[in-house]
């Protein structure tokens, strides 16, 4: 009766050492791209002091 119980033992321990998950790691084959489609747009805007405006302007003898 004892060595049935450990052979019965032996098993479920063998029958769980099998269940166990293994995890690995392992680098891709091809490598890795990454597209981005991106379209930046800006637009920038001065801000003029008025006598500068006035400097510039259409009456103006300077161009």
């Amino acid at each position: 009766m004892m060595r049935l119980l450990s052979l019965g033992v032996v098993m479920a321990c063998c029958l769980l050492a099998a269940c166990t998950p293994t995890v690995a790691l392992k680098a891709p084959e091809e490598p890795i791209t990454i597209n981005l489609n991106v379209k930046i747009d800006h637009e920038i805007r001065l801000k003029v002091e008025k006598d500068i405006d006035q400097l510039f302007g259409d009456d103006s003898d300077l161009f």
